[in-house]
């Protein structure tokens, strides 16, 4: 098939879409006639001249989106060729399915897909094949029952299977299923919406919310009408004066029948029960509560402000030494520097800064050497700024291993120094 040919079929379609102006929607249940004219485009190989086509289309809505159509094309042409004249007839037959895209428009884009049989006559002897098609097209309504349509279909042929295209130009005029006319309103003299032969109260207020037999809306049923109840949700059974409310002494909005808390004083928030709201839950009404956001469990004093508690806080110190070594390596500055940081904060704490050694060597010289370490960490701390009034320094010696002394990781382990400060200070939750 030539380009210029789909080209045609395109700008054909796209002219009747944007210049239709219509005024009506499809509608299930509808049978439609539809003439058509158009152009048939065969298949090269089939050495046929593209001529216009003319048809006819019945079709039937299921629903106002689904539909199905039986179609009938007629082409008068002739062989392409320069040498031959032969008279060629061709007939389409097609029953599809149709889909419609925005069924409650006036424009329907379409989908269709169906199948049928193309007889082709050349100088009185025929063929006819099975065929199968699919396309698309556009309905445009003009009236309730008048509209304009055009569209586009594939259709191949399996003898040899040939592909051809029908493009199509038509009107369809839609019979039957047309939607019912509403019957008159009925007179209703007030305005409130029920017909007067319905309406009980006739010649309520305009504006006003009325019930089926067209009296005003009583909601709570207190026995005063919506539009002048000024407390519209008054529980049953609940007295109330003529504006619709019940009585509240203490002018807190919880009315006297339901308040458990009466004389609650003027302006403090209570809840549904009338007693004095606790937001926080903390025992303290929020009226009396200087502190509204106490966290749950906080013990709190007769404002309602949390009272102070009592927490631990503590730090660690552990330097490890090279064997048969006193000496505190440079690496452990800044941990002693946090101590003494520590010590500093809290200048009530006291430190035992312990010392141990390994298992390898003399006892008794371990012990002395445990001491000399414990003093050295001790002397650091010293040179950080604690007095030493609250350092002590104690040596252990081999006695408190803490790993394995038989490998030499344990051993590194148990030449060390170590020292865990505490306290105990006040602070507010």
């Amino acid at each position: 098939m030539r380009l210029s040919n789909v080209v045609f079929i395109l700008m054909f379609s796209f002219t009747l879409c944007v210049v239709t102006d219509a005024t009506a929607e499809n509608r299930a249940g509808a049978v439609s006639v539809s003439p058509l004219i158009g152009g048939y485009i065969f298949d090269d190989d089939q050495s046929i001249r593209n001529d216009p086509t003319y048809g006819v289309v019945l079709g039937y809505n299921i629903t106002e989106r689904i539909g199905i159509e039986g179609a009938f094309n007629y082409v008068d042409t002739d062989v392409r060729s320069a040498t031959l004249s032969n008279r060629v007839d061709a007939y389409v037959y097609r029953l599809e399915g149709l889909y419609h895209f925005m069924a409650d428009k006036d424009v329907l884009p379409y989908i269709a897909i169906g199948a049928g049989a193309i007889t082709i006559d050349v100088d009185g002897s025929s063929e006819t094949d099975i065929l199968a098609d699919y396309g698309a097209g556009i309905k445009f309504f003009l009236t309730e029952s008048l509209a304009v349509r055009t569209g586009v279909r594939h259709i191949i042929s399996f003898d040899d299977t040939n592909h051809n295209i029908l493009y199509k130009l038509g009107l369809s005029y839609l019979i039957g299923a047309k939607p019912e006319k509403a019957p008159p309103m009925p007179m209703d003299s007030d305005g409130d919406g029920v017909p007067d032969n319905m309406d009980k109260c006739a010649g309520s207020p305009k504006g006003v919310s009325v019930k089926s037999d067209g009296c005003p809306m009583d909601s709570d049923g207190d026995g005063v009408p919506d539009y002048n109840d000024k407390c519209p949700d008054t529980p049953k059974d609940v007295s109330v004066g003529s504006s619709g409310c019940p009585g509240d002494a203490d002018g807190d909005g919880v009315f006297d029948e339901r308040d458990k808390c009466s004389g609650t004083p003027a302006g403090a928030p209570v809840d549904n029960a009338g007693c004095p709201t606790d937001s926080d839950g903390d025992g303290i009404a929020d009226y009396m509560d200087k502190c509204k956001a106490t966290l749950t469990g906080i013990k709190v004093d007769a404002k309602g402000c949390p009272l102070p508690i009592k927490e631990k806080v503590s730090i660690e110190l552990n330097v490890e030494f090279v064997s048969k070594s006193a000496i505190v390596r440079n690496v452990y500055h800044e941990p002693i520097q946090k101590v003494a940081n520590f010590l500093n904060t809290y200048p009530d704490t006291i430190a035992v800064v312990e010392g141990h050694t390994d298992s390898e060597g003399d006892e008794e010289r371990n012990l002395q050497l445990s001491q000399k370490r414990a003093e050295n960490v001790m002397q650091h701390l010293v040179d950080f700024g604690i007095h030493p009034s609250r350092l002590r320094a104690e040596g252990y010696g081999e006695t408190r291993p803490i790993a394995d002394n038989t490998t030499e990781e344990g051993r590194q382990r148990n030449r060390r120094v170590v020292a865990v400060i505490s306290t105990i200070i006040e602070k507010m939750p």
